[in-house]
């Protein structure tokens, strides 16, 4: 079953790679989500994710040609700044440049006259204006919200220039429409209110329409723990009784909105129009003479996990990348040293370096078939694809994981590991050959080098490199003090413990990188995802309240009790 796993993880992987689409033209948006990723951490004072996410845009960047060199050479300068910031600040205001000098070199590669655009947009925009002032001149309420659904079905198709050349314009538009619907969808709609807030949204859109930037960012560091946070003062106020001040709290949440919205629009664009639809009824229907509590506390608590889904760290950690090749060099090293052993026993030490040529032939292709894998997942035609790619393959090296520790499981008996030894000490002596040795020696290697690339492929993209590399660096290390142990001790150790104890980690390991991958899936809209209300986000883990994932860590949990099961039945 390993050898299995292990084909048909390498199969998907070429046929993922082979099936992606090469792109005509040049795409900035995972550039601009690893921005989004930074500035989000730093706000949060996640500083090694953070920088995590500006690794990510540096090797995409790497990738970039553009013959506007100048313009090209201003975001090398920035991003430089941003990796080498020394303070929080500094940090997002590099940041933050970073993202200005990148939409500079687009409107170079695609000039746009900024002008005509504005003018365009009025031109376009004119006659919805005009269908909604004669609803609100009519004073019917009723007509008065379809005027507004049109209004705002339309705003959604024609607002990207606004977004584009004024963030601020941008969200005062937004800010100023989400009023407007919170008055239409209170108990006694006030016509005159919402009349005096559209002479104030006409405004806005005319002096935009004009190149006049009247409107103001709004200030402050917020991200999405800010709108977590609003959610929950929201809530605590609703359990108190105090309906008023919990309304109040989220037209706050919708007045920051747009300078936070970017980060959830481009995860998860359904969630985006929920919020943006639904949060300002909530404003209403908690100043009604009849407030539904049980709604309205479902629904908040539905868009913060929604949004926590969003915010959480999926990162693996320092010893989930050592535990990998902790596990895999266990193997090829027990084997190895007990081939050696055999030799010593033997009196044919003279035939032990071919042993160790076989080991470090092994190490070499492994080597290269890294450098492979590492050049596939950069290339410049699975950049849009690159969340997606990452969430099938972690499925297929979870895969592989459950095979590999049903497999550690069956050696984890004194008498199937050394059944297991004398076989592959037996295919390689009965022959004689210097060949076979150093053959079985490679094959050792290669063979765990191949399931660690897998493995890594399914979590280096979710994890700091410097992680990374450390993870490794301190795996080498456990290696070589087991290794220099059992040289010392040879026969004295139970090997048969410390693949009991490997099975428990691998097994948790691949519960991790299911809820992982699939949440990756999920925020990709690749997989549905189905919240259940009440459970809490465990990132560290893995673990995301959702049908979705919780049904495929329940099926590693459902093999994991059947294989314990199994063995025991064997084992009478």
């Amino acid at each position: 079953m390993k050898h299995f796993l292990m084909r048909c993880s390498i199969i998907v992987c070429l046929f993922i790679a082979l099936a992606v689409p090469v792109q005509a033209a040049q795409s900035y948006s995972h550039l601009y989500i690893s921005i989004s990723d930074a500035l989000m951490n730093t706000k949060q004072d996640k500083d090694a994710e953070a920088k995590r996410a500006l690794e990510q845009f540096a090797t995409d960047w790497s990738a970039v040609s553009s013959e506007q060199t100048d313009a090209k050479k201003e975001v090398d300068q920035i991003l430089d700044k941003a990796v080498n910031a020394s303070s929080k600040e500094e940090r997002l205001k590099a940041l933050s440049a970073l993202s200005n000098a990148l939409r500079a070199l687009e409107k170079l590669e695609n000039p746009i006259d900024e002008g005509a655009q504005r003018v365009e947009f009025g031109q376009k925009f004119k006659p919805i204006m005009k269908a909604f002032e004669d609803a609100l001149a009519s004073g019917d309420v009723a007509a008065i919200n379809d005027a507004y659904k049109d209004f705002n079905a339309k705003w959604k198709k024609i607002e990207r220039p606004v977004r584009e050349q004024s963030i601020a314009m941008y969200g005062q538009i937004e800010t100023q429409m989400a009023f407007i619907r919170i008055t239409l969808a209170s108990e006694a709609p006030d016509v005159a209110l919402m009349q005096t807030q559209y002479a104030e949204l006409k405004k806005t859109i005319e002096n935009f329409v004009a190149g006049k930037d009247t409107a103001e960012v709004v200030e402050g560091e917020y991200s999405l723990a800010t709108l977590i946070a609003n959610i929950d003062e929201a809530n605590e106020f609703i359990d108190e009784g105090n309906y008023k001040a919990a309304s109040d709290k989220i037209r706050e949440f919708i007045t920051i909105w747009p300078s936070v919205e970017i980060e959830i629009s481009t995860r998860n664009g359904s969630l985006y129009t929920k919020i943006e639809s639904d949060m300002p009824i909530l404003v209403s229907d908690l100043l009604k003479s009849q407030v539904d509590v049980k709604s309205i506390k479902s629904k908040l608590e539905h868009f913060r996990t929604e949004i926590e889904l969003i915010q959480g760290n999926s990162d693996y950690t320092i010893w989930d990348s050592a535990l990998i090749l902790l596990r895999e060099g266990l193997e090829a090293l027990l084997i190895i040293l007990a081939l050696v052993s055999f030799l010593n026993k033997s009196g044919q030490k003279a035939l032990r370096k071919w042993i160790y040529v076989g080991a470090f032939a092994g190490i070499v292709l492994s080597a290269v078939a890294a450098v492979v894998m590492s050049t596939i997942f950069n290339s410049a035609t699975v950049d849009a694809n690159r969340e997606m790619m990452e969430g099938y393959v972690g499925l297929v090296a979870a895969a592989m994981m459950i095979g590999v520790g049903i497999w550690l499981h069956s050696k984890s008996s004194v008498a199937s590991w050394n059944r297991y030894i004398s076989k592959q000490m037996g295919n390689a002596i009965s022959s004689g050959s210097v060949f076979a040795m150093a053959s079985v020696s490679f094959l050792s290697v290669f063979r765990e080098g191949a399931e660690t690339l897998v493995f890594y492929a399914g979590i280096a993209p979710k994890m700091a490199t410097s992680q990374f590399i450390l993870g490794i660096i301190l795996a080498l290390a456990i290696l070589t003090v087991i290794a220099l142990v059992l040289f010392k001790a040879s026969g004295k150790i139970a090997i048969h413990k410390l693949f009991a104890v490997a099975t428990v980690l691998i097994y948790v390991l691949a519960f991790k990188i299911i809820g992982v991958s699939l949440h990756t899936l999920q925020l990709r809209d690749s997989v549905s995802t189905t919240i259940v209300d009440g459970l809490p986000v465990i990132s560290f883990i893995g673990f995301y309240p959702t049908l979705e994932t919780m049904i495929g860590q329940a099926i590693l949990l459902v093999l994991v009790i059947a294989t314990v099961i199994y063995k025991k039945k064997q084992a009478k």
